[in-house]
């Protein structure tokens, strides 16, 4: 079976700092990948080429075996690729299931012309995104704050808002910027459960994150990262106990 996202030669620098030199990697369905390394390694930065915030200087990314160069980041949404954010990204003044509402790949009132011409259909699509959402909402444990503004949750809650509207995508990749930071107790046990689920379901799956154990006990595979090149790949447990990468990572 051909990756779900393959990445194939990717460069990027901004003013002579090179971010991505020469990356290739590979997502297969139903498999987690953790991105690890020390700040300023590329992770994110990957995570921006990947997704469309920036385009690269050369190289090539496919998803399901199609090219994403030139495509808006809203068009490879479309496609089928989903993202968090470290910064969170919501809207705090909406509520938890408004943030969800807007997330679908298809908004069904996105277009102008669509609620006037086929207003039946939109409404049924509205209210298939409402019940899409609800479910997610219960599945991540939102369910009862689904009514609050995202403003007046605490910081893993919305965290846990982040990965639910990633969810709405529908999407065959995923991308997890640092869905932990900041994480604890119970919204770190639903985060965890939730993309064994995904992953489990069929869909690729990569994580950024400092949490060493997160990535340890989640993933199937580790990536380390260092000076936007991919320095080694294999089981999480191989590469955090490797002298030289841990020595990178640390700085000890």
């Amino acid at each position: 079976m051909p990756p779900v996202l393959e990445i194939r030669g990717l460069n990027k620098s901004f003013d002579g700092i090179v971010v991505a030199d020469g990356i290739d990697l590979t997502l297969e369905a139903g498999r987690v990948v953790g991105l690890i390394g020390p700040n300023g390694a590329g992770k994110t930065s990957l995570f921006n080429l990947v997704s469309g915030v920036v385009q690269p200087d050369s190289g090539t990314i496919l998803l399901e075996g199609q090219p994403l160069a030139r495509l808006k980041i809203h068009e490879r949404a479309r496609r089928g690729l989903s993202r968090t954010w470290q910064n969170l990204r919501l809207f705090p003044s909406l509520t938890v299931l408004d943030n969800l509402l807007v997330a679908p790949r298809d908004y069904a009132g996105e277009s102008l012309l669509r609620p006037v011409l086929s207003p039946r259909r939109v409404r049924r699509e509205s209210e298939a995104d409402r019940a899409r959402a609800r479910d997610i909402l219960a599945h991540t444990g939102l369910a009862g704050v689904s009514g609050k503004s995202v403003g007046e949750l605490t910081f893993g809650q919305q965290k846990l808002v982040g990965v639910a509207r990633a969810l709405m995508n529908d999407a065959r990749c995923l991308l997890l910027d640092e869905p932990m930071a900041g994480v604890e107790g119970q919204a770190y046990q639903t985060i965890q459960a939730v993309v064994r689920e995904l992953a489990a379901s069929g869909v690729a799956v990569c994580v950024v994150e400092h949490n060493v154990a997160f990535i340890r006990d989640l993933c199937d595979e580790g990536v380390f990262m260092f000076a936007g090149k991919v320095l080694s790949r294999g089981p999480v447990h191989d590469l955090i106990a490797d002298p030289r990468l841990t020595e990178l990572y640390f700085g000890t």
